[in-house]
């Protein structure tokens, strides 16, 4: 049972460890990497981490401008290639001039996604939370498939979140279309449906050289909240009136650079040679979560359900085949 693997290993590093750190020694010469957001936020700190190891980097954007100009405000010279999570078209269209540029993609971060949001629908009607964030990375990781392949010892890191302990797959109304919809509990579901992916694509194709690991990154003052008013983020504990970050929240809050850092342990770390599928948080496998657990951390039973993972995967085929 995954569930038995979520025990913590030590790992050296902890919660307030930064890119730097994981990175010392690393060598990413010769690798290819893929990283969906990775012109934002804890995205461009990876994109950035990872071109200072060596590796050739491409982020794929749906706004050229803005990513530019984050590229160009340190320096950095990015390959990039359109491409819009929410419209398949454009996903397989982007993973085409992927396999295009390069025969292997030995990383692939799927940390692009959208928080909170507004009730929206993409695609045939789906529920954009689920759409974008489980949806389109399901797309553009099964597109890729071959060229993870040929790298032999690729591995997939799927951004999830602390945010799936508010839901588990809600597999009798995954859209919404039975019940109200409540814009945190559909984030839940699809950073636990990320979770879920990335233990069922471990199980998929650990056999031909492919890891695939979960990350919740920590709270981290991002574009990811560009969603939420000044007085939801009172309510949440994050911010005060005056919207200055709470002393609470700052103690358990990172630094983007932080925050990128257990994606990248993943992404890197030989600890992890002979594991897969897990669920991480702060650079180390998360314990799973029980009763006494604390709030902001550990990881529910829901997320790292071997049933469950594959479940959805076959739910998330048959959207497809019916879109």
């Amino acid at each position: 049972m995954a569930a038995d693997n979520q025990k913590p290993i030590g790992s050296g590093f902890g919660g307030k460890s930064s890119a730097s750190d994981i990175m010392q020694g690393v060598d990413l010469s010769g690798k290819n990497a893929v990283v969906t957001g990775g012109y934002s936020g804890i995205g461009l700190e990876t994109t950035k981490a990872m071109k200072a190891a060596g590796a050739n980097v491409i982020v794929p954007v749906r706004n050229e401008k803005k990513a530019r100009e984050n590229f160009n405000s340190i320096g950095l010279a990015v390959e990039t290639y359109e491409m819009d999570l929410s419209d398949l078209v454009s996903v397989q269209a982007f993973a085409s001039e992927v396999g295009g540029a390069w025969d292997k993609v030995d990383l692939l971060i799927n940390n692009a996604g959208i928080m909170a949001c507004p009730e929206t629908r993409v695609g045939p009607g789906w529920e954009a939370q689920f759409g974008v964030n489980h949806i389109g990375h399901f797309v553009l990781t099964k597109e890729l498939a071959p060229y993870l392949k040929n790298a032999s010892g690729a591995r997939v890191v799927s951004l999830s979140s602390l945010a799936h302990k508010r839901s588990p797959i809600r597999f009798d109304d995954i859209h919404f279309t039975k019940t109200a919809y409540d814009k945190w509990e559909a984030y839940g579901q699809s950073k636990t449906a990320n979770a879920l992916f990335a233990l069922e694509l471990n199980r998929r194709m650990a056999g031909e050289g492919v890891k695939a690991f979960s990350v919740h990154p920590g709270g981290i003052m991002t574009p990811l909240q560009r969603h939420l008013e000044t007085e939801e983020m009172v309510a949440l504990g994050w911010v005060d009136e005056s919207g200055e970050v709470t002393e609470e929240a700052r103690a358990l809050f990172k630094t983007p650079e932080q925050g990128c850092a257990t994606t990248l342990w993943c992404a890197t770390s030989a600890q992890l040679d002979n594991r897969g599928g897990e669920y991480c948080e702060d650079c180390d496998i998360a314990q799973l979560a029980s009763e006494n657990s604390p709030r902001y951390f550990h990881v529910a039973p829901w997320a790292v359900d071997d049933e469950a993972a594959e479940r959805l995967w076959d739910e998330t085929e048959k959207m497809l085949m019916a879109a």
